[in-house]
């Protein structure tokens, strides 16, 4: 399984349910008591969980560093081999979990195991994320640089779309998948995540960083480094343009709520 900052996780999960939590709907949040969030990294989603129930939402994680963010409870476990009993939960969620699994129907008939009621996967398509940006070059590179980086990840990080039928192989019926597209925009005024985000692509750092799963496919060093450098020069244009506060970057990646249920 991948492992991430908590830098990474906060970036990336941050602000996903601040605006709409009706793809949330068919969890039964409110009929809960007892709800664990597997894979709960710094508590993003634990917390959403927590404000929509009375119950006890637990968050589980196997990174300790992590889970000093998420607030208590917590536990420090394996997705794939869950420290609980049978039936200890009304409800198991995760996400963005499954997607880093080399066998994610494991960690899924784990879920069922430990719940009662009902499991739920909130998973992205990565390869449907769209990039709309005032700097011309940055959506074709941004597409390039995904092609080339799914192509070198050895798990499933389009499994979003098809979670369901990873489901219905670990035995649950399904109650229904909903499309909940996570929205980020970058406008003036800019944050200091945005400001890091275009210092990251002014170095290639963000790049550098993914390059070994980028050659584990097919591209070869030569391309990994004609890529970088085209980046570089992209990214040091955003940076002009937010010196100028005319840079605006909207990008769209499509979540599935898939849901399913205890037989």
């Amino acid at each position: 399984m991948r492992r991430f900052s908590a830098d990474y996780l906060e970036t990336t999960r941050r602000g996903m349910w601040a605006d709409s939590r009706e793809a949330l709907s068919d969890l039964q949040l409110g009929e809960c008591e007892r709800v664990l969030d597997v894979g709960c990294g710094t508590g993003e989603l634990t917390r959403v969980l927590r404000e929509e129930t009375d119950g006890t939402v637990v968050g589980l994680d196997a990174d300790t560093d992590l889970l000093a963010a998420a607030g208590d409870p917590t536990v420090c476990g394996d997705a794939t081999q869950l420290p609980f009993d049978d039936d200890s939960f009304d409800l198991v969620v995760c996400q963005a979990l499954l997607i880093n699994l080399p066998d994610p129907e494991v960690a899924v008939r784990e879920f069922a195991r430990v719940a009662t009621d009902r499991v739920a996967a909130i998973e992205p398509n990565n390869a449907a994320v769209t990039v709309e940006s005032t700097v011309d070059a940055e959506p074709i590179l941004a597409r390039r640089a995904r092609r080339l980086f799914l192509d070198g990840v050895r798990t499933d990080v389009t499994l979003g779309r098809d979670a369901a039928d990873v489901f219905r192989d670990a035995g649950l019926s399904i109650v229904s998948t909903t499309q909940y597209d996570q929205e980020q925009q970058i406008e003036p005024p800019y944050d200091d995540a945005a400001m890091q985000a275009a210092r990251r692509k002014a170095t290639g750092t963000g790049l550098a960083h993914d390059r070994e799963t980028i050659l584990n496919g097919e591209a070869t060093p030569a391309e990994y480094d004609a890529l970088r450098e085209r980046w570089r020069s992209m990214g040091r244009d955003v940076v002009e343009q937010m010196q100028d506060e005319a840079y605006e970057r909207h990008e769209t990646v499509p979540f599935f709520v898939t849901v399913g249920e205890i037989p």
